[in-house]
């Protein structure tokens, strides 16, 4: 069967309430199927209007009454806030596989009068409260889905060509970005986190919505390996300088050992000058393999700057003091030295497989921003090469 590509949209509501990470794990764990684009959006009054005339279709099983008070629903929630004007946030993810859109559909779920266990995402996450009267009391569901690849087509080609426009990094949604304190954070979650559908992915950025800030971007990337030893070349420097005395204490053990040459510190020290280097530039490409898939020495110019094979999942918090709140709840480095509850001591596995990275400074996350561009996804592309322009 001919690979598919669904969507997800999941709810301002569920942004709000952090259940981002928890819907993520569902959808991953109930499909099976391969995350490979995500993108967070803006929607304009334009690009909800539009959608909202695509909801009521005879295509769709659920309730006629149930797609109109989603229709109702995408008109009031997803158009900018009446009050404070600013848009609202809503965060697309995008699926493959064979099958992808009624599998997707099905995990998603449809809504009903009658609640049931919490097999689907809306069972679980969705709301629908009527009054003694009959009529509608509350309404939230969750998260919305295309039921057909027709209808999965259509939406997607509607949302893609807002994307220039609606997606990206959607700052301005927040109402904390005046505040002095107000801080932007990257986050990556690595290949050994994103490397199989499961449910590590959400479980990670679950743990990371304690910090009650706000996702402002995201994306499935695979890193070049000419972004990942610019983006990770301030450690080559403190590699090279860290690795001079264990490199030292590793070679002297290893010539008396081995040969019975005895080394006096000053010569131990000057070993350790001349290999310590060496060891943190072999180091370093290891590092750079596990977050491409590539050896570096192996590429070419050309080959360094194509897309990984590995891949990875970029996020962009936002939010009051975001840098400290959100590598206090990741850890440090080594997941061995990591407090219970933190991502890398529950996720991490040593110091470069370790689940996740997070800038240490406002001005380290610039940087970073600068490199991977966590406001430019693939949204489009892929739209476009599963369903055309």
């Amino acid at each position: 069967m001919a690979r598919e590509l669904s969507y997800v949209i999941i709810n301002p509501y569920s942004l709000s309430k952090s259940r981002t990470g928890a819907i993520l794990s569902r959808l991953l764990t109930r499909t099976s199927l391969e995350l490979v684009g995500a993108s967070m959006f803006a929607p304009s009054y334009e690009l909800v209007h539009e959608y909202a005339k695509m909801i009521v279709t005879e295509n769709d099983p659920q309730d006629r009454q149930i797609q109109q008070l989603i229709r109702e629903y995408i008109l009031e929630n997803y158009t900018p806030d009446p009050v404070t004007k600013l848009r609202r946030r809503v965060m697309v993810l995008l699926f493959a596989g064979s099958d992808a859109v009624a599998r997707t559909r099905e995990a998603v779920g449809n809504i009903s009068r009658m609640s049931s266990g919490g097999e689907t995402v809306r069972d679980t996450f969705a709301d629908l409260v009527f009054a003694r009267d009959g009529s509608v009391r509350y309404f939230e569901p969750a998260v919305l889905a295309a039921p057909t690849v027709e209808e999965a087509k259509a939406k997607l080609q509607l949302w893609s060509r807002y994307a220039a426009t609606d997606a990206g990094l959607v700052s301005s949604a927040l109402p904390t970005l005046e505040d002095p304190r107000h801080q932007r954070t990257l986050v990556i979650l690595k290949p050994d986190t994103i490397r199989f559908p499961g449910g590590r992915p959400g479980n990670v950025i679950d743990l990371f919505s304690k910090t009650g800030l706000a996702i402002t971007a995201i994306k499935v990337h695979r890193m070049s390996v000419a972004e990942a030893e610019e983006f990770y070349g301030p450690v080559r420097a403190v590699l090279r300088e860290k690795l001079v005395g264990s490199t030292g204490d590793k070679v002297k053990e290893l010539l008396e050992s081995a040969l019975g040459i005895t080394v006096d510190p000053e010569l131990k020290e000057q070993l350790g000058r001349l290999l310590g280097p060496k060891s943190a530039d072999h180091q370093f490409d290891l590092i750079v393999q596990f977050m491409t898939g590539y050896a570096p020495k192996d590429c070419s110019e050309a080959e360094r700057r194509l897309p990984g094979k590995e891949k990875c999942l970029i996020l962009v918090y936002e939010g009051i003091d975001a840098v400290q709140r959100i590598r206090q709840v990741l850890g440090p480095t080594d997941p061995a030295k990591a407090p219970p509850g933190s991502i890398r001591r529950e996720f991490g596995q040593n110091i470069m497989v370790n689940a996740a990275h997070a800038s240490d400074s406002v001005e380290s996350a610039q940087r970073e921003m600068d490199i991977l561009r966590p406001g430019e996804s693939n949204f489009s592309s892929l739209v476009s090469e599963f369903y055309g322009s």
